[in-house]
């Protein structure tokens, strides 16, 4: 059985299957949770559309364990509002861990999974499809038609097989990323602390970072979001790059000094920026500000830049992506609730 739960969800299941409660369900996902509770008629699915937080806790008493998605962080309150209704096995519909206090998780005892892999293609694509069109000026075309003005010139474009892509992190995504570069005819060379061997029997490894930012003219980062990556697009990289460099952030925000990307945007240093990702998105993407005060005036600057192309977190977002993140999410849960292994369990602690 699967229902919306618009108030607080009713105590225990009353035929004696496990339950499952998952918050901040969209209209996209609906019917792919159906799909999932049609398939398991012995785990009762109920949710709701509001984010987790301390209050909304409440709404999945009685449940064995919760499925959520959110940009808000899962504070070390929410987690234990959680806990206060016994709940301590949480399955994510993301990859990111990164916003979980993972501290008072370890306190609590609570198992947590994630979906690492949902559709590499979906963010890969994305992050192609905008190198491209930065190259070609796609978005100063698209205003001087609107405006009247069909002259070519100044809006001339690089071709893509002209340029050499620099991939930093070779996962999934970065993978089909490189597949995409190359299908347009543009050398691909790549830096990654953890090689593939295959990749690097192929030669696509340069030596270091430096060595990337000395060659690459599009540079696109596939990494997560650690310590040891924060800013990792700096004053100091942008420097060592070429001039007229394309930045490409469709991973983290925080991957990103946006100060030091404005900066270069300014100086001509940077012909262009993707950017699907931002290091204060948090509250302001996936809202609309139609006919409000926008509450970002950085953000606001870099939206109305003829050479920066801002997408508000959305490369995942393709019906393929959803369904996977969905029905993996809740398939870890399962597991989770009836003390098998999850599939993609995630180090608490």
């Amino acid at each position: 059985m699967v229902k919306q739960v618009l108030t607080q969800s009713a105590n225990s299941s009353s035929n004696g299957n496990k339950k499952i409660f998952a918050f901040s369900i969209r209209k996209d996902e609906e019917p792919y949770v159906k799909e999932w509770s049609d398939e398991h008629p012995n785990v009762e699915v109920e949710y709701t559309s509001e984010l987790l937080t301390p209050e909304t806790a409440k709404k999945a008493k009685g449940a064995d364990g919760v499925v959520v998605y959110q940009q808000l962080d899962y504070t070390a309150d929410t987690l234990q509002a959680l806990a206060d209704e016994g709940i301590t096995k949480m399955s994510l519909r993301n990859v990111g861990v990164d916003n979980i206090d993972m501290t008072k998780a370890k306190e609590l005892g609570f198992e947590i999974t994630n979906v690492p892999v949902y559709s590499p293609n979906a963010i890969a694509e994305h992050a192609a499809i905008q190198t491209a069109r930065i190259l070609r000026q796609t978005k100063v075309l698209d205003e001087k038609i609107a405006n009247g003005d069909l002259r070519w010139a100044p809006t001339i474009g690089r071709e893509v097989r002209d340029q050499t892509v620099g991939v930093i992190g070779t996962g999934h995504i970065g993978q089909v990323y490189m597949q995409i570069m190359e299908g347009f005819g543009a050398k691909v060379i790549a830096y990654d602390p953890f090689e593939n061997p295959e990749l690097k029997k192929q030669g696509y490894y340069v030596d270091s970072l430096d060595d990337l930012y000395a060659q690459a003219d599009v540079i696109s980062l596939h990494v997560p979001a650690t310590k040891e990556n924060f800013h990792m697009i700096n004053r100091e990289s942008i420097a060592k790059m070429k001039d007229n460099v394309v930045i490409v952030n469709c991973s983290r925000g925080a991957l990103v000094d946006t100060d030091a990307v404005i900066e270069g945007l300014d100086s001509g240093k940077i012909f262009g920026f993707v950017m699907d990702t931002y290091e204060d998105e948090v509250g302001i993407f996936n809202e609309d500000w139609r006919g409000k005060e926008f509450p970002d005036k950085r953000l606001k600057d870099l939206i109305d830049r003829s050479n920066v192309l801002v997408t508000p977190h959305t490369a995942f977002y393709t019906t393929h992506a959803v369904r996977n993140m969905v029905l993996k999410a809740f398939d870890n849960n399962c597991k989770l609730i009836n003390g098998q292994k999850a599939d993609t369990p995630v180090k608490v602690g």
